[in-house]
This record gives structure tokens, sequence and C-alpha cells, in this order.
């Protein structure tokens, strides 16, 4: 395996986890149906340090509109609802003082269409990541070039082999943008 090869793998693992990432980050977009993942970016003010929900509560989809919150720590809760009513869930916590209900409304036309803007603002994050990995290989192979380490016919292959991955995984983005707009869009 060549200099060449290690530097097209390392992209496509790169390249790999950014399209995860993007994934990720689609799954926490709200569609019309309830689900924990909905909350994971979710970020609690907990004594003064920024905590992700999951380490202050546990998540439940006890029925397909609606997930309960059940915090560990009870005085918590003010907390937790704030965060939830400032993100951009657009949704509506209640508590009894020991778990918060978080009912899922039907998605209206006008909020299908901003979720829509906000997914497609995720998939242009996840395919910028993708060409920074690519242009940070190119960088690397110019690199190897000018040092003398490979020839000029060596780089233009192994240039193109980063570029294919680089369109594979943009259009895989693209295909989840694709089907995460259907799923939102879908009454």
């Amino acid at each position: 395996m060549t200099a060449m090869d290690d530097f097209v793998s390392e992209a496509s693992r790169k390249m790999d986890k950014s399209l995860e990432s993007a994934a990720h980050e689609f799954n926490t977009v709200r569609t019309g149906r309830a689900s924990a993942a909905l909350l994971d970016r979710i970020q609690i003010d907990y004594y003064g340090t920024m905590t992700p929900l999951q380490q202050l509560a546990t998540v439940n989809v006890p029925e397909p509109r609606l997930i309960t919150i059940q915090p560990y720590d009870p005085g918590s809760i003010k907390n937790i609802e704030r965060a939830i009513q400032e993100s951009d869930l657009g949704l509506t916590p209640s508590n009894d003082g020991k778990l918060i209900r978080l009912p899922i409304p039907q998605l209206t036309e006008e909020r299908r269409k901003e979720l829509v803007k906000v997914v497609r603002g995720l998939a242009e994050e996840g395919r910028v990541a993708v060409r920074n990995v690519r242009r940070d290989a190119m960088h690397h192979l110019k690199e190897l070039v000018r040092n003398g380490d490979v020839g000029d016919d060596e780089e233009r292959r192994a240039e193109e082999r980063v570029q294919k991955l680089t369109d594979e995984h943009v259009a895989r983005i693209d295909d989840l943008l694709k089907r995460k707009e259907a799923e939102i869009m879908e009454v």
C-alpha cells in the first residue's frame, strides 16, 4: 500500500464520518412521529455546565405522539423544560413534578416547510464537511509531489479517486436528504 492509498483511505474514513454525522443530525429533526433522537441536540445548563439531556434523564416514547423525560435529579426539571422551549423543536413541555411530557403535535404545512429548510441546511453542512476532507487530501497529495515522494501521474490518479469518493459521499448525503424531506412532508 502506497502513501497515496493511505491518503485516499484516510479521506474515505473521514468522509464516512461526515456522512454518519449528517445522518445523525437528520434524525434530530422532528417529523410527525415522536422519536427520542429529537432531543439529541438538547443541552441543559446543569449547575453551570452545558450537559446533554441523555446524561440527565431517561427519554422514552410511550406513544407515537408523546415523549416522556424522567430526570434523574428532580431539581433539574425546570432547566430541562427551559432548554426544550428555547430549542428549535417548537415543542411545549409540561411536567407533574417528576416527569416531563412532550406532546408531538401534527405538523402544519408551514412548519413542514421550515423543517425542510433546516434539513437542507444540515445536508449542506455535511456536504461542506466532505468537501473539506477532499480539500485537505488534495493539499497533502500536492505536498507529496512537491517533496518528490510521488510523481504527477500518481498524484492525478489519487486526486481522481478522492474526487470520486467526494462525489459518492455527497450523493449519499443528497439521498438521505431526499428521504428525510419525504418523511417530513408525509401527512
